[in-house]
């Protein structure tokens, strides 16, 4: 991104005109968030002029200050200030529809997956997540965590999700990074920060902070006096979606608690469909779409899918929308943002507990297994490889490797 002037927006648009955008976004931006942040960047303000430099700036911090997908949120927001709330809806649809439709598809091809053939490239796709989350961890620790103190929280936060009881360990980190947080040096100077361009009641704001936190609170109560698939599963996924800080990545520990934990999906599948999710477009978060329908026994997968994309989207869109109105001021207190940094270190650690358990755990198997997944994660640091290049690759030399 540059420094340059700010680009006056454009007279507002059509929903459908937002939909036909971010549809050929949703089918042509592979590489995980971050790139699909620079997409939008030269899509909407460098060649559209939907919005200025500045407000696109402020829409991305806020988005990776939230819990949820950043690359959806900044994408429902833009969407948002495009063509008001037929806009949003429409980009986040457009934008997930691709990705999610094809995770369904693999979720009922995978079951039929069968024979050596098979099976290596199912564990082909294990050893690729092995490389994409730990290219995740060496970019987010740069960023987040990139001094000792921060680096000693994330180590802390780590510590937690190893020994803390499973359903709670990840709130837990959260809370601990938050706490520290405020105890961390501050920097000289606090960020600077722009108006943004949306006019967005405050009462708005507040009805979806009621909702995001309705939702969180009612949701398991309901599910404990009214037991049934749907409400579990939406309360699993919906809960994965609210916690998670930091982006797709992050998600993963939650939604292995969410459903390896519970019975509901073995870890093989899991890491699977995980593993597949790094060659397809759009967000990462689709993964959901895979597991509601892999979830056993179940009658009604398409339901659950359906009802699994939805949850873990949610509170995410809901955050974006309560704070909206109030984030330009709220990011000037330094009290905030000496949260913020804490949180952010304890992202990190999260996300290095998943990768030791159960990413490694599960995918590495044997030396071969090793020398495959550095090589893939070789692939994407250093030649700088697309994710969908890489998991082919892989895909096919484990498939190779297991019939010789």
């Amino acid at each position: 991104m540059t420094d340059a002037s700010p680009n006056p927006p454009s007279t507002p648009g059509t929903a459908a005109e937002v939909f036909r955008a971010f549809l050929r976004l949703g089918l042509l931006s592979f590489g995980g968030p971050i790139a699909h942040l620079g997409y939008f960047h030269t899509e909407f303000v460098e060649r559209r002029l939907w919005c200025s430099e500045e407000s696109f700036a402020e829409i991305v911090a806020l988005a990776q200050s939230m819990p949820g997908p950043a690359s959806s949120q900044v994408g429902f927001a833009l969407g948002l200030l495009r063509a008001g709330w037929p806009g949003a809806l429409a980009a986040w649809i457009a934008f997930t529809m691709p990705s999610a439709l094809l995770m369904l598809a693999f979720a009922f091809g995978h079951q039929w997956i069968t024979g050596k053939t098979g099976l290596g490239v199912v564990h082909g796709l294990q050893l690729v997540a092995v490389a994409v989350v730990a290219q995740a961890i060496l970019s987010m620790r740069k960023s987040l965590a990139p001094d000792l103190p921060r680096l000693a929280l994330a180590a802390a936060a780590a510590g937690i999700m190893f020994f803390a009881p499973p359903s709670a360990a990840t709130i837990l980190a959260i809370l601990f990074g938050a706490f520290f947080g405020l105890i961390l040096p501050r920097p000289a100077q606090l960020a600077p920060s722009h108006p943004l361009g949306f006019r967005l009641p405050k009462s708005t704001a507040l009805a979806a902070a009621a909702i995001f936190f309705g939702l969180l609170f009612l949701l398991p109560i309901a599910d404990s006096l009214a037991p049934s698939p749907p409400v579990a599963v939406f309360n699993a996924f919906y809960r994965a979606g609210a916690l998670v800080f930091g982006g797709g990545h992050v998600v993963l520990p939650l939604l292995e608690n969410a459903v390896v934990a519970r019975g509901w999906v073995d870890q093989q599948t899991f890491l699977s469909g995980y593993g597949a999710a790094q060659a397809l477009p759009g967000p990462l978060f689709t993964f959901a779409a895979y597991l509601g329908a892999s979830i056993r026994p179940a009658h009604h997968p398409v339901v659950l899918s359906a009802l699994a994309l939805i949850a873990i989207f949610l509170p995410g869109l809901l955050a974006v929308v309560a704070v909206l109105p109030f984030w330009s001021e709220l990011r000037q207190r330094p009290l905030v943002q000496s949260v913020l940094r804490g949180v952010n270190a304890a992202v990190v650690g999260v996300l290095i507990a998943a990768f030791i358990r159960p990413v490694c755990s599960s995918a590495l198997h044997s030396p071969f297994d090793s020398v495959v997944a550095v090589a893939a994660l070789i692939a994407l640091l250093r030649w700088k490889l697309s994710p969908w290049v890489v998991v082919i690759a892989v895909a096919a030399l484990s498939a190779l490797a297991t019939i010789a």
